[in-house]
């Protein structure tokens, strides 16, 4: 029997699914969007700065949200942090499709309110989370991450498509109304389960999340490797439009990497013993040697096969990195320990994309490649050596324990 029917059929996650379905799709029409109808409302002289800042404004707020509104959300359930996500998103992604009906939306007020309706993001992410952890039995964990990677990456390929055709009809705040609708649907749906997804108690702690992953050095080292593995992917992004010829082979290569990354999702939620930190250390060191052979003048076919199996190597990575906090954090603690979490990496991508341009410009495209590519596989290496010594130590500790349990 395939691991997603029991996720997909469960009486509580079955009443969520379609809201994480559709707003998922509706962020993946969003992608284009945003970057376009700041085009549109920004002054001519100044169109690469607005729409950099549209972009960034859709995003790194969620950081500042995860720290701001810690003492009012982190002993919220899981349901209720999705629900106040999905409800900030509508009001203000909705407000940005009212004003431009209106006339009244000029670029200014364009990304105050994107800022605005991501403030919640770490929040929501970590409710979604909160609650795999909190209605699924542990077995079901993997899976179920792996459906919510699925979704998304299987939203990056058909959004964008559908957000295309509706600008071309509508326009951008038409995609914008409708990404709103679908967060609407999202919250309501897991308002209808915030009763069998309990609080956690208050303890009083304003650096909750971040106490307790300073304190497991376990999480604390995943973190630093899920954020250089995010921040080195960064200057991607920057080299891949210098590194071809034309915007439809800009199409071709995300695709490619788009559909490898469903795949690889859909396989990781069947590999149920899957050893999660062997694989998700060895995602960070293969998806990084992938990245090395886009350095080289091979025809367009032969780099799209190799971002197919990067995409097909990346996308265990969240499935299993989240299994990890899921097993290690007790349910009742999660929703700050991810919110924590998601305020680090949400910062790491655009950082990375921030450092890459100068890289770019420095080397060229091909050498990014070979270079983010290098050093995403020497930390993977870094962190292999560190997991072992950590285990080789637990495990001299446990018998030293032992033997002095016999002598006694």
């Amino acid at each position: 029997m395939s691991p997603y029917l029991p996720v997909i059929r469960h009486p509580v996650f079955n009443r969520v699914l379609p809201g994480l379905v559709l707003s998922a799709l509706g962020d993946g029409m969003s992608a284009v969007a945003v970057g376009w109808l700041a085009l549109q409302l920004a002054p001519d002289h100044a169109r690469g700065l607005w729409v950099g800042l549209a972009i960034a404004a859709y995003a790194l707020p969620g950081a500042l949200g995860a720290i701001v509104f810690g003492p009012l959300l982190r002993n919220h359930g899981g349901a209720q942090l999705v629900a106040c996500d999905g409800i900030l998103r509508a009001v203000f992604l909705g407000a940005v499709a009212l004003l431009s009906a209106c006339g009244g939306l000029s670029i200014g007020r364009y990304v105050v309110l994107l800022a605005i309706s991501a403030l919640l993001s770490a929040w929501g992410s970590a409710g979604r989370y909160t609650v795999i952890a909190q209605v699924l039995p542990s077995t079901l964990h993997l899976p179920a991450n792996a459906l919510l990677t699925v979704i998304a990456e299987a939203s990056t390929v058909a959004g964008p498509a559908i957000a295309g055709l509706l600008i071309a009809v509508l326009g951008a705040p038409a995609v914008l109304a409708v990404d709103a609708a679908t967060f609407a649907v999202l919250a309501v749906s897991f308002l209808q389960i915030r009763s069998l997804t309990p609080a956690q108690e208050p303890t009083g702690d304003r650096g909750e999340g971040f106490a307790v992953i300073g304190r497991d050095p376990h999480l604390l080292g995943l973190m630093v490797l899920t954020f250089w593995f995010f921040l080195l992917f960064g200057p991607v992004p920057v080299a891949v439009p210098l590194f071809v010829s034309s915007a439809g082979e800009i199409g071709l290569l995300y695709t490619a990497f788009g559909v490898g990354a469903v795949i690889g999702a859909v396989v990781t939620g069947h590999l149920r013993r899957l050893p999660l930190w062997p694989t998700t250390i060895g995602v960070v060191i293969g998806f990084g040697l992938l990245l090395v052979p886009l350095g080289l003048t091979w025809p367009l076919w032969a780099h799209m096969i190799t971002l197919a199996f990067a995409g097909l190597a990346w996308a265990p990575y969240p499935a299993t990195s989240m299994s990890l906090f899921q097993r290690t954090v007790p349910a009742g603690q999660l929703p700050p320990v991810l919110a924590a979490r998601g305020a680090v990496l949400v910062v790491s991508t655009p950082l990375g994309t921030l450092l890459g341009a100068p890289l770019v410009q420095a080397v060229g495209a091909s050498a990014t490649f070979v270079t983010c590519g290098a050093a995403t596989a020497a930390v993977g290496l870094v962190a292999l050596a560190v997991h072992l010594r950590m285990r080789t130590r637990s495990r001299r500790t446990l018998l030293q324990a032992t033997s002095s349990s016999t002598l006694r």
